[in-house]
């Protein structure tokens, strides 16, 4: 765990779960600066295409939603500044509200395959695509900027990468297909054998 997100994480009362049902504490840093993203966090982004992200209401209740595009969809402006092209959807505009007056994200990325996942928490803002066309061309893929409403911006504060424990490994439909593609070319290769043979 990096140390901001540490910092931010233990709060007194997790402290205190921590004790009840483990008999201690973790430590927990003072004061911290944010932890900017390393290559190893950049390489994992750029290679999704997909994440769910948070944000929390005015009522105070999270709100989770997610997001996909294009591996690399999540683009990685430097290592303290997230952003994504946010596409035409059911117009309930729920995270858009939520950081109008909450600013705190966590996004949460997955690869289900090599059973990793990781977290990253920050401050994020909404722009109108409408007035930044530039940004538009900059974030979103050619055929898919006719459908940007909204561009986000994150400022990371921190990151933690979990423990692969417990997590199904699960293939996209283009991940099995690359697995079997050279099955089925020697499946192909046999039967001509075969056929030629009789």
């Amino acid at each position: 765990m990096a140390t901001k997100f540490l910092e931010l994480a233990f709060t007194d009362s997790v402290r205190k779960a921590q004790e009840h049902y483990f008999g201690g504490t973790q430590r927990v840093p003072g004061e911290s600066a944010p932890d900017p993203l390393t290559d190893d966090e950049t390489q994992f982004i750029q290679t999704r295409d997909s994440f769910y992200m948070a944000t929390v209401s005015e009522t105070g209740w999270p709100y989770m939603q997610h997001r996909g595009g294009q591996p690399g969809f999540l683009r990685v402006l430097s290592p303290s500044q997230l952003a994504f092209a946010d596409y035409k959807g059911n117009r309930q505009m729920l995270s858009t509200g939520n950081l109008a007056v909450n600013n705190r994200v966590c996004l949460f990325l997955m690869d289900y395959p090599q059973r990793t996942r990781l977290k990253i928490l920050g401050h994020a803002r909404v722009e109108d695509a409408r007035q930044h066309p530039e940004l538009v061309a900059q974030l979103a893929e050619p055929a898919a900027q006719r459908i940007v409403e909204r561009l986000f911006f994150a400022d990371v504060v921190s990151f933690d990468w979990n423990c692969p424990k417990y997590i199904t490994p699960r293939y996209t439909a283009a991940e099995v297909e690359e697995a079997v593609a050279p099955l089925r070319r020697r499946i192909a290769e046999l039967e001509a054998q075969v056929k030629n043979q009789s």
